[in-house]
């Protein structure tokens, strides 16, 4: 392992050099804060929820209802199998979120559809249908 070099973290060039590519290049673009980008749009009959996640398959991506709390959540872990090389580093990715969103009275939460594509989530939350007031008649003796 001759080739195999140290860095020392103490050095004021490589903690400078280190941290201008960790702001530039270590959130890969993404929120600071690594949630996913939301948008939530409300029209007449539902409310329509929109995360951007790119780089997320369906299968990584969990959606649930409790308690009229609404919860995105993810954890993948990116793995590189390369099996003919003689490694001597060997990095991984681990990235996760969790976000929570306080449901409305009006949203009938069994009726909560969700579609995926193209790392855009979008749930379709339907609103309850509301009883509409009714006229009633008073007699005055």
């Amino acid at each position: 392992m001759k080739y195999l070099a140290k860095r020392d973290y103490n050095s004021p060039m490589v903690s400078a050099f280190d941290s201008l590519f960790n702001d530039m290049l270590g959130d890969w673009g993404l929120m600071p804060s690594r949630f996913p980008a939301v948008d939530i749009v409300e029209n007449d009959d539902a409310y329509v929820l929109e995360a951007e996640l790119p780089g997320y398959k369906q299968e990584e991506v969990k959606v649930q209802v409790e308690k009229h709390v609404l919860k995105l959540s993810s954890a993948k872990q990116s793995k590189k199998e390369e099996k003919d090389k003689r490694r001597l580093v060997s990095e991984r990715c681990y990235q996760c979120f969790e976000r929570s969103f306080t449901l409305p009275e009006d949203v009938d939460e069994e009726k909560i559809e969700g579609a995926f594509a193209d790392g855009l989530l979008r749930l379709t939350l339907p609103k309850k249908e509301v009883a509409k007031p009714k006229a009633i008649e008073v007699k005055i003796t």
